[in-house]
């Protein structure tokens, strides 16, 4: 006989928290009545080649006898009414059984068989139904599998592990089966075709969430990078140390705040609000907060044997960039301890292209590396999907590629069917030769292929002075790709697909796509930029060090006498590590040196004019690189400004900060330096209200709100290093 755990000991807090999920815990016995979870219900499908286990709720100390035809097995209600019996394992077969349990009551489940089940969870495209897919009504009207069985989890969070959900299983048919998750039944459809065994889908997705809600405690624990998400968590667990020391604090602070106040009554005399009780202690309850999903639609399950997981999430958490990569680490390696049955296949769909408005495109494709990365975490597997995207449409319709894709890793992995290529290609090495870079791929399936017959596209290479990367002419050669460009002569890096629009055309000889990535060695930014060595720097300066006073960190002005062209180099980091950068140079503008840097009021600089012959070459494809612009233009001043556009800058607006601004009084006011590319209607870079230090705005492309200068932004602290560069070209 099994026990289940004890339930979390009472206290304040778990009161609290029993009271807000009360819809999905556990509920009080009736004397005398056995009760199993809430998706044990007729039409069940059950994990074979696993001993079976039923569990559920009695009266203390009551006898219970579950069978299962000639299986018996028996147990006895603990101190808090909780069971536990497993009876012998059983192979697959379409021939369905009775369980029959029996206690001071009887339950019989019909319909019941043995097969496969499979774990179906994370946001709206995993939760996306048959019904909203592609040929909705053929797939649903051809939907006749009776052995194909689907469960759906309520949509509940939950501050405490939950012991129990409603959720009846429901037999696949063209009535139901429209409800049922697309790319579950799709994978499910091919492996009940392939295998010739009943399919349990048992399907816990939310639309719109993150991964850290459908995380465990224990997934996030020993993860370095999710340490303060683990720290979070375990101070508002009652019973840590962490929790009880913290309401120990807060406790003391209320007596001495209580011993004030009843001094203050007996006094007539003021006394300060009583403390607030501490946010870190109170309960993660919302479906966005860590472990909360996990909590109400995981835990219950956790004891029912699967054969695997398959999860498709991301777009919510798709600007964390490598991060997601612990976090899937996290998620795979908490459920598999929560299970405790090994380290079950774990197969999951990277998120497709899709247009997230005015963001950067790389932000996607460092996302999409991220999810690949988790490939090193053993027996798992990812789906790519850059094939079957809709880029104006989150949720692609075709879940039945998705489905097909999820039950091939499954059918090569988990069941015998090793001759079947399941992966998409992936880079084996990367070789320099000459001028040009070759690649070689495993997992190809014979041949590489285009799906147009056309030139493999959204291949770019690098090398010094090559402008940063640039579009490269690809060839195939059997599993191997050539890439050489006409503009780097000495490559060193390349990426594929680096862009949230990409949908190239490469395939493997099955058919499979390839995952955005890259390899290779970049070199440092300023190493790009043709001709960078006819430069000469004049001034450096740590942003971080702006204010009232202006004092460069290197300030070679007087060592310079004559100069033709001027250039900038700006270079911002992130907090996520994201390094965006661009070199602009124009012809000299004035021939004081002392005015090119940033136009403080001791400069006396104030320019507000177009430049000639700008060339800009940028980090990030969401500033247009380009050379000999003849429409560039600077805003350099230290003046307060408005938006008017007394200027009359032809497409300027007038009512919002751009190109047309228009400087006033007082001199010494807010402060603007600003390049711009008035034909692509682009802020190439902005420092302003430098005066502010941290609160200062700092730039480079057009800021994604109202104001595209980064006017008002106050957004300098949030960089975690920036510099400035100011370099010129010496007249020789």
């Amino acid at each position: 006989m099994t026990q289940l755990g004890s339930r979390p000991r009472s206290s304040l807090f778990a009161a609290i928290a029993l009271a807000l999920s009360a819809s999905i815990l556990q509920p009080l016995i009736a004397h005398g009545d056995v009760k199993l979870p809430g998706f044990f219900t007729d039409h069940m499908v059950v994990q074979q080649e696993k001993p079976i286990r039923v569990w559920g709720w009695a009266e203390p100390s009551e006898k219970i006898e579950v069978s299962i035809g000639d299986d018996r097995a028996t147990a006895t209600a603990d101190g808090k009414g909780n069971w536990m019996v497993e009876l012998p394992a059983r192979s697959a077969s379409a021939d369905p059984v009775a369980i029959k349990v029996t206690g001071n009551n009887e339950i019989q489940l019909t319909d019941i068989l043995v097969g496969e089940v499979w774990l179906c969870s994370g946001q709206s495209n995993m939760e996306w139904r048959v019904q909203s897919s592609v040929n909705a009504a053929e797939e649903i009207a051809a939907a006749n599998f009776p052995q194909i069985r689907h469960m759906k989890v309520p949509r509940v969070p939950s501050p405490v592990a939950a012991d129990d959900v409603p959720a009846p299983w429901q037999v696949c048919s063209p009535e139901t089966v429209g409800q049922f998750t697309a790319a579950g039944y799709f994978m499910a459809r091919r492996l009940h075709q392939e295998l010739n065994v009943p399919i349990g889908l048992v399907n816990s997705s939310w639309g719109g969430t993150r991964i850290e809600p459908w995380t465990p405690p224990v997934g996030f624990e020993g993860v370095e990078e999710l340490k303060d998400i683990s720290e979070s968590v375990t101070q508002r667990t009652p019973g840590t140390d962490a929790f009880e020391s913290a309401l120990q604090k807060h406790l003391q602070s209320t007596k001495n705040w209580v011993a004030k106040a009843e001094e203050a009554l007996a006094n007539d005399s003021f006394i300060e609000p009583a403390p607030e009780y501490p946010s870190s202690l109170t309960p993660f309850t919302t479906r966005s907060q860590p472990t909360t999903l996990y909590n109400g639609m995981i835990h219950p399950l956790i004891h029912m044997p699967i054969r695997g997981a398959i999860w498709y999430q991301g777009e919510a958490n798709h600007r964390e960039g490598m991060l997601y990569t612990a976090k899937m680490r996290a998620l795979i390696e908490g459920w598999r301890a929560k299970w405790n049955q090994g380290p079950f296949p774990f197969y999951f769909v990277q998120i497709a292209p899709y247009q997230y408005g005015d963001e950067a495109g790389s932000i996607l494709a460092k996302f999409w590396e991220a999810q690949a990365a988790a490939l090193a975490i053993p027996n798992t597997g990812m789906v790519v999907t850059n094939d079957i995207a809709t880029v104006n449409d989150i949720h692609p319709p075709n879940k039945q590629d998705v489905g097909k894709r999820l039950a091939d890793l499954a059918l090569h992995h988990d069941y015998g069917k090793t001759d079947l290529v399941a992966h998409s290609p992936v880079l084996d090495s990367i070789q320099t030769e000459d001028n040009q870079l070759r690649l070689r791929f495993k997992h190809t399936g014979g041949k590489l292929t285009t799906s147009d017959g056309e030139a493999p596209d959204w291949f770019e290479i690098i090398g010094p002075n090559s402008g940063g990367f640039q579009k490269a002419d690809a060839k195939i050669e059997g599993d191997e790709i050539v890439l050489s460009s006409a503009k780097v002569q000495q490559p060193t890096a390349m990426r594929f697909g680096w862009d949230k629009l990409a949908e190239p055309n490469l395939r493997g000889a099955t058919g499979l796509p390839l995952s955005a990535f890259r390899a290779g060695e970049v070199p440092e930014f300023a190493q790009t930029i043709p001709n960078a060595a006819d430069y000469e720097l004049v001034y450096e300066l740590d942003l971080s060090k702006l204010g009232s006073k202006i004092q460069y960190d290197v300030d070679r002005h007087e060592d310079i006498s004559e100069f033709d062209r001027v250039a900038y180099l700006v270079s911002l980091e992130d907090a996520g590590g994201n390094v965006k950068s661009v070199f602009v140079s124009m012809d000299a503008f004035t021939d004081d040196i002392a005015k090119i840097g940033i136009p403080t009021v001791d400069a006396k600089a104030k320019f507000q004019q177009t430049v000639e012959s700008m060339n800009v070459y940028a980090s990030d494809s969401s500033v247009s690189s380009g050379n000999e612009i003849k429409n560039g233009r600077i805003e350099f001043w230290p003046n307060n400004y408005s938006p008017s556009n007394a200027a009359k800058v032809p497409g300027a607006s007038g009512t919002a900060f751009d190109f047309g601004d228009d400087p006033g009084m007082p001199v010494d006011g807010y402060g603007c330096m600003q390049v711009h590319n008035v034909s692509a209607r682009q802020t190439v870079f902005a420092i302003n209200n430098w005066k502010k230090g941290s609160g200062a705005d700092l730039g480079i492309g057009n800021h994604s709100g109202e104001h595209k200068d980064w006017t008002f932004t106050s957004n300098a602290a949030q960089y975690a290093s920036k510099k400035l560069q100011v370099l010129v070209r010496p007249v020789k």
